[in-house]
């Protein structure tokens, strides 16, 4: 699923370079759940901004499902990301003034073949898969966050993506609604769903099939 060989990537900060990634490979398989982990500013994040098609490496070749992302232009990138990817925050980024099924159905409303109750109808669907089937005419600030966690997972899942990217999930929530979290991102990798996630959370890495911990701009087996 992902094949990524001496990736680098570096920001020009003034009359300095400053290194985030540097010589960085990882390889993850279709289906396979892996959890990076590293202290704050070790270019997480950045990592999978560049996985995610959000961004372009310096260096270094990318490549997802078998295709080469690293030189891919601005339309081809976005076109990468709606296929392929479904992406899961920390916070959930909603629309204030749309219910849930709208909010879960509009990455669909500006799709070509656009069909407004087709989208609502598989938004509804997969708000139910993630236990919400009863809010769905709730906007977001009448959710807990947990379960507008869930409602994201259920957004990311939209496009019916093969790879779902998930960046600190669970950074907003206790302990309790952490670990439904974790519990559907365990059901949604046995769906054969591939998951990489990025976290703080010991605890939360611990339910990857694989984790990785993120140094001097590389990526080390956890220990």
């Amino acid at each position: 699923m992902i094949v990524v060989e001496r990736l680098c990537k570096s920001y020009d900060l003034g009359h300095r370079r400053v290194q985030i990634l540097d010589d960085l490979s990882l390889h993850v398989p279709a289906g396979d759940f892996v959890a990076i982990t590293g202290r704050s500013g070790a270019g997480k994040s950045t990592l999978l901004q560049l996985l995610g098609c959000l961004d372009i490496p310096s260096s270094g070749e990318y490549l997802l499902a078998g295709q080469t992302v690293s030189c891919l232009d601005e339309n081809e990138l976005a076109e990468m990301r709606n296929r392929r990817i479904g992406f899961i925050f920390q916070t959930s980024h909603f629309i204030d003034y749309l219910d849930l099924v709208d909010n879960v159905a509009l990455h669909g409303f500006y799709a070509e073949n656009f069909d407004e109750p087709a989208c609502r109808h598989h938004a509804r669907e997969l708000l139910a898969k993630v236990g919400l089937a009863h809010r769905l005419t709730h906007k977001p600030a009448e959710l807990s966050g947990g379960e507008r966690q869930r409602a994201a997972v259920a957004r990311a899942l939209f496009g019916n993506p093969d790879l779902i990217l998930a960046d600190e999930p669970t950074g907003n929530l206790d302990d309790r609604n952490g670990a439904v979290f974790a519990d559907l991102m365990r059901d949604l990798n046995r769906d054969g769903i591939t998951i990489l996630m990025v976290t703080h959370d010991a605890a939360m890495a611990t339910i990857a099939t694989r984790q990785l911990d993120l140094r001097d701009g590389r990526l080390e087996m956890d220990a």
